[in-house]
């Protein structure tokens, strides 16, 4: 057997599979392309906010347009691209095949994700949402404990100036025992660093309190991200707790005590009531005057370092301001693609699975022209088709052979009077 008849038993083979499966694709197509609008009608009436007979019509008909629009594209290709012959007209019409599955990505695919996993993606961006405002709750807190720390700062500064009134009381700075003007300096700032100290101590409950109520409110929204029932109703509750705690976090934020210490320091120094020298000579009220002085500077270098210390704390990055923004399904699948990228797939997969059958089809015809291009026409005839040849030929001989004896019949019937030899 040549290869030029395996090759034609091959192309008639293939043919036969092709009649076969062509009398089904369609209806395939037409399956595929009205499943990808019922998924694509769902993505559309999760976009319209809109309830009304208006809405359903206009979801209907954007459906309906990409069920045909998938149709009537899938079916040009799959009759059209196997058939060209030329490099050229393949290379346009695989060009066209790539923008209209660019074109149905955009019109159609995107929204059958939202179908499928639009919920899902917007519990996603809830939970985002939540584990933002946790990071900012604990990083306020964070910054707000770090000012309280400061109590420490101001307690030991306090305490120091408690022991010089005591070494004052026995003379040991001045030089006179007693509680005259270095005394009461000591006193005067003693007492306010203890006012500051125990301002500072009374912001401890309001701050446990205000980060207790923040993790109960976080408590909530997660499971408000978890619970059964429609998405867009728990985002309406979601969105009323986000306001709750932003109000927590700005509250926090303003328990800082780091203001406070840092104007404290600035007047520790500056706001000196200097009492009068009591001393009864001279030479006592020197005393006094130069342990006043030195106490100033011992004034002006705590409050430096109180203030270094607050400002510290307050160069500390402060917490991000967190806002929740409720969000489309649609919009949430395609922001948080990365994490449904099986619903994306499944998406896509169902507007360009023809594209498989286009290649397949294409193949096919080529190994059909292949096997056919070699061989000549008579042997390229099936047994039926020679047998219809023959059948032709026996009518045509058939007809040629009636034909004069027809003419000469006819000429025998006709009278002598109306014969042509007759007449002349």
């Amino acid at each position: 057997m040549s290869n030029e008849t395996k090759g034609l038993r091959h192309a008639r083979e293939v043919e036969g599979h092709l009649d076969w499966l062509d009398s089904f694709t369609s209806a395939a197509l037409g399956v595929l392309a009205v499943a990808s609008g019922i998924y694509t009608y769902l993505g559309v009436r999760g976009l319209l906010d809109d309830g009304g007979a208006l809405a359903l019509f206009a979801a209907v008909a954007y459906s309906a347009a990409v069920s045909t629009g998938i149709f009537v594209f899938w079916s040009y290709l799959m009759r059209l691209l196997p058939a060209m012959r030329t490099a050229a007209s393949r290379l346009w019409l695989a060009l066209s095949m790539v923008i209209g599955s660019a074109a149905i990505i955009a019109m159609s695919s995107w929204l059958n994700a939202a179908a499928l996993a639009g919920s899902a993606a917007v519990e996603q961006h809830l939970a985002k949402t939540v584990q933002d405002y946790q990071n900012s709750l604990e990083r306020t807190h964070e910054v707000t404990l770090q000012a309280q720390a400061l109590g420490l700062d101001v307690g030991r500064t306090r305490q120091g100036f408690e022991d010089l009134s005591e070494q004052e009381a026995g003379g040991g700075l001045s030089g006179l025992a007693g509680r005259g003007a270095v005394f009461r300096v000591l006193t005067q700032k003693s007492d306010e660093l203890a006012a500051l100290e125990e301002l500072i101590a009374g912001q401890d409950a309001p701050v446990a309190a205000a980060f207790a109520e923040g993790n109960a409110i976080l408590s909530r929204m997660r499971a408000l991200t978890v619970a059964q029932g429609p998405v867009e109703n728990r985002g309406v509750e979601f969105s009323e707790e986000s306001v709750r705690l932003a109000g927590v976090i700005t509250e926090l934020r303003q328990l800082s005590v780091a203001p406070l210490v840092d104007r404290a320091a600035r007047d520790l120094a500056q706001s000196v009531v200097l009492p009068r020298l009591d001393a009864g000579n001279a030479g006592g009220q020197a005393a006094q005057q130069a342990t006043i002085t030195s106490l100033l500077e011992v004034l002006a270098q705590r409050a430096e370092t109180l203030q270094a210390a607050a400002a510290e704390v307050r160069a500390l990055e402060p917490s991000a301001d967190v806002v929740y923004t409720p969000i489309s399904t649609a919009d949430a699948v395609i922001r948080y693609a990365n994490n449904f990228v099986p619903s994306w797939a499944g998406a896509i997969a169902i507007d360009l699975l023809p594209a498989v059958l286009v290649l397949i089809v294409a193949v096919a015809q080529a190994a059909v022209r292949a096997g056919r291009e070699p061989a000549t026409p008579e042997d390229a005839m099936t047994v039926a088709e020679l047998r219809a040849a023959v059948l032709a030929l026996r009518d045509v001989e058939a007809a040629e052979i009636r034909g004069p004896l027809t003419a000469e019949l006819s000429e025998r019937s006709l009278p002598k009077a109306s014969r042509p030899e007759a007449a002349e």
